[in-house]
């Protein structure tokens, strides 16, 4: 950590820099003899990652960045808010601190937060942030977090891990066990310092998958950000042996899209096309929970692979709602009466892609009409043309 970045001298030259060429930059180098040219370049591409994830950092004074690597793996403030507002207390210990955004959030959720970081640069880059954030509450160790854990003879009410998964598991699929720290391994240890843990993990594990690696899993959040999935959150609870809840949101600029439930194996009801089709979020896709929805929401699905959803009441859904305007054969001739050459195309359940699509039928991308190529339940390929509502 060259503490000279911080320089007023040298903090102006970064910021007044935030849009320039990166590579110009590198040919024509600086004139300051104590930072290094690439060291400034480090500073001005990390802070530019963070301008819309992180903006708290990025409207403060004289914060110092790590590589972008480490901004590309940390929590977004909207994530990092939504996990705090779920847990509080009075103390937590995160084991896996890195750049220290959600512990930045505990701060306004707990009286004690302990950040742990294994990378000592990282840890002292975390530290001076906190200074410059104003946060008081947050004691930066340089340490393994769950070899440091094992040393305490303290009881927390919140342990927060964020696993990484190891270098050489690139490829297979995704365990939590192929992740640092093995987690599945040192839970005895960790229920023995809290009754609550939450793990983040990234949103490629799956859900069953980790529930079978896993104990006592409370709720598994599935936190989707302008329906795209970010992460997954994982409330375990010393001794629960209930019926697992799964959250869904999409966090939107205007409002979130939420829809909870307990998975189970009840059956669905399924329709031909009816007055309103209804297409959930990224977050719900993610979640399994198809027949849920169509259980909970009084709607029927179109089929059992397509994963849309019909009904003849408009009712608020967490994802997107149409009024279904025509319904085609999937065929050139059919298509052709329309007279449609431009329209936003979405296929669900179909054996082509939205290229072919385009180029079979000749339609160009945008304007206000939305076709759906998916098939019925009749295992029919049809069309919907719909307006979205």
């Amino acid at each position: 950590m060259n503490l000279a970045i911080l320089n007023t001298e040298i903090q102006a030259f970064i910021s007044a820099n935030l849009n320039a060429d990166i590579t110009s930059l590198l040919l024509k180098g600086t004139s300051f003899d104590t930072v290094e040219t690439r060291d400034l370049i480090e500073q001005i591409e990390a802070k530019n990652r963070c301008k819309n994830k992180l903006p708290t950092w990025f409207n403060t004074d004289t914060i110092y960045y790590p590589n972008k690597l480490n901004i590309e793996q940390t929590s977004s403030e909207i994530t990092a808010a939504y996990k705090s507002q779920l847990i509080h207390g009075n103390s937590i210990i995160d084991l896996t601190g890195g750049f220290g955004v959600d512990c930045y959030y505990f701060s306004k959720r707990f009286n004690e937060v302990i950040h742990c970081e294994i990378n000592a640069q990282l840890s002292k880059i975390v530290n001076h942030n906190y200074r410059q954030l104003a946060v008081s509450n947050v004691a930066t160790i340089h340490t393994d977090g769950m070899d440091y854990l094992k040393t305490l003879n303290k009881m927390f009410d919140w342990i927060y891990v964020d696993p990484s998964r190891r270098h050489d598991s690139k490829g297979k699929v995704f365990f939590l066990k192929d992740c640092l720290p093995n987690v599945p391994e040192h839970l005895e240890s960790l229920f023995k310092a809290s009754k609550h843990i939450m793990i983040k993990t990234s949103p490629l594990l799956d859900i069953s998958v980790g529930k079978n690696e896993l104990k006592h899993v409370k709720t598994v959040h599935v936190v989707a950000v302008n329906n795209e999935v970010k992460e997954l959150l994982w409330v375990l609870e010393a001794s629960y042996e209930g019926p697992l809840t799964i959250e869904t949101v999409n966090i939107k600029k205007d409002q979130n899209e939420v829809f909870s439930f307990n998975p189970n194996k009840r059956g669905v009801e399924y329709s031909l096309p009816l007055t309103y089709l209804y297409e959930p979020n990224a977050a719900i896709l993610k979640s399994g929970g198809f027949n849920d929805v169509s259980n909970q929401l009084k709607i029927f699905k179109l089929h059992q692979h397509s994963h849309l959803y019909t009904g003849e009441l408009l009712i608020n859904f967490p994802g997107r709602r149409f009024k279904i305007d025509t319904i085609l054969p999937y065929n050139k001739k059919a298509f052709k009466k329309t007279g449609l050459k431009k329209a936003n195309v979405t296929t669900r359940n179909f054996p082509e892609t939205v290229q072919q699509i385009r180029r079979k039928l000749q339609i160009k991308d945008g304007g206000d009409t939305y076709l759906f190529f998916t098939t019925d339940v009749n295992n029919n390929k049809i069309i919907l043309v719909t307006s979205k509502l």
